[in-house]
């Protein structure tokens, strides 16, 4: 039985039955899964529908010369690693395979001994890959509060839900207010996973339209539209074995609502401008900040898609219903950015920690994170102040009520954060409040919100 985590999809192109049975039995052996194929169509077809590994490309496929369609299968593909087969290798063959963008080239008659040789190196370098590619997405967004120590009972409940709902392929709905850190939940999930040697990646649902939105998720065919230049393959064909977060999953536009309803349940799709119906192994999972079940009710979100979607609901309190958590958590943050900043000799202050306990972070961890960073970088000694930290968190009570004796300012400005945490935009939260967008900024700027 093979011992490597990641198993190979394999692809065998020969137009000889024999070598293709010869091959897929010595690979199946090695618990690989494999597809043959005996001419160049039935070859691209596989590839534009599912994604592969390493493929054994024989050099001539009946009358088509094979390297001529390496540079069609790296453009579906650009991860696949492909080694041509023939019966008559010569040196300037091999050569001109390589430029192409083979990966290897193995003459004919082969062993089974030289065919799992190969197929091991390639597993080896795709396991290698994928952990380089997970490494350095994951360095290039890690925040210190992925450590998600917790003392605070709730959270220690959704960390429990969350690992346990890991070892599924269920669809997870995580919930919580902006900044609590769901997408560090749902990188956890993953890791947690038995697909954590697979990728990961994220699309963002409010940040493009409709049909750039599908084209991201899905993939779409040169042409397909304006700007269009090259085939894209889309998330779900780079995510294919591993897991896609759908986050603030509100904002999806109802056109791709019956669209993702369709892939989760089938795990089917189809890209933009391209009529092939292909399939996916990808573990979804979706995050938002708003209630669906009210937009639900409003017709700008498909009952039956709220209903897929949640399988298993994870809840992360917000950072004020968790009190216990902020000095730990603040105390590794300043460790980080101090570390960060060459300035690993950082602390806070007496009277530093305390008002941070106090203060009602409507940003939640986001915006303690992005405060203490601050304070790293502007701070004159090597203990943090409250004047080092953003003026607006220096005495921001959790809570106020009815004759505390509050400036009003401070009350104002506790309730526009609060109504700017709860709401998806700028004019909504405007509407709640009762005034314009243009007063509105001129109050975030005046609080330096």
């Amino acid at each position: 039985m093979n011992a490597s985590p990641y198993l190979l999809k394999v692809l065998i192109a020969d137009d000889e039955a024999n070598i293709r049975k010869t091959l897929a039995l010595c690979l199946e052996n090695q618990e690989y899964q494999v597809t043959c194929v005996s001419n160049a169509q039935d070859l691209l077809d596989e590839v534009s529908r599912n994604s592969f590994d390493l493929a054994f490309l024989d050099l001539r496929l009946g009358h088509d010369n094979s390297l001529d369609l390496i540079p069609t299968i790296l453009t579906q593909s650009p991860w696949i690693k492909i080694v041509v087969i023939t019966a008559f290798a010569t040196v300037d063959t091999a050569v001109e395979a390589m430029k192409r963008g083979a990966t290897d080239y193995l003459p004919k008659p082969f062993t089974p001994d030289q065919v799992s040789a190969v197929a091991h190196k390639v597993e080896e370098l795709r396991a290698l890959e994928i952990k380089v590619a997970s490494l350095q997405e994951a360095t290039a967004e890690w925040n210190p509060e992925d450590m998600m120590e917790s003392q605070n009972p709730a959270m220690q409940r959704a960390l429990t839900l969350a690992q346990q709902a890991a070892r599924s392929d269920a669809t997870i709905l995580i919930r919580g207010e902006s900044g609590t850190g769901k997408g560090v939940f749902s990188r956890a999930i993953h890791l947690w996973s038995p697909r954590s040697h697979k990728p990961f990646s994220v699309v963002a649902c409010p940040s493009l339209s409709a049909e750039l939105l599908e084209s991201e998720m899905f993939g779409h065919a040169k042409g397909a539209f304006t700007g269009a230049v090259r085939e894209n393959p889309g998330r779900v064909k780079y995510c294919e074995g591993g897991t896609l977060l759908l986050d603030e999953i509100g904002d999806l536009p109802p056109p791709l609502q019956p669209k993702l309803l369709r892939f989760i349940q089938d795990r089917e799709y189809e890209r933009v401008g391209d009529p092939i119906t292909r399939k996916a192994n990808v573990r979804v999972i979706v995050a938002t900040n708003r209630d669906l079940e009210s937009l639900v009710k409003e017709g700008r979100f498909r009952e039956d898609l709220f209903y897929r979607l949640n399988v298993i609901e994870v809840r992360i309190p917000p950072l004020r219903e968790r009190p216990e958590d902020i000095a730990p958590l603040s105390q590794r943050l300043l460790a980080f950015f101090g570390t960060q900043n060459h300035r690993p000799q950082l602390q806070f202050a007496e009277n530093v920690i305390s008002s941070l306990t106090t203060c009602a972070w409507p940003g939640n961890v986001r915006e303690l994170r992005n405060a203490i960073e601050r304070a790293a970088i502007l701070c004159r000694s090597d203990f943090v102040s409250l004047q080092d930290l953003a003026p607006s968190l220096n005495s921001v009570p959790q809570g106020y009520n009815s004759g505390d004796l509050m400036a009003l300012d401070k009350i104002e400005e506790q309730h526009i954060r609060r109504i700017l945490s709860k709401t998806h935009s700028l004019q909504e939260a405007a509407a709640v409040l009762e005034i314009d967008e243009a007063t509105l900024r001129r109050r975030r700027r005046k609080y330096g919100i």
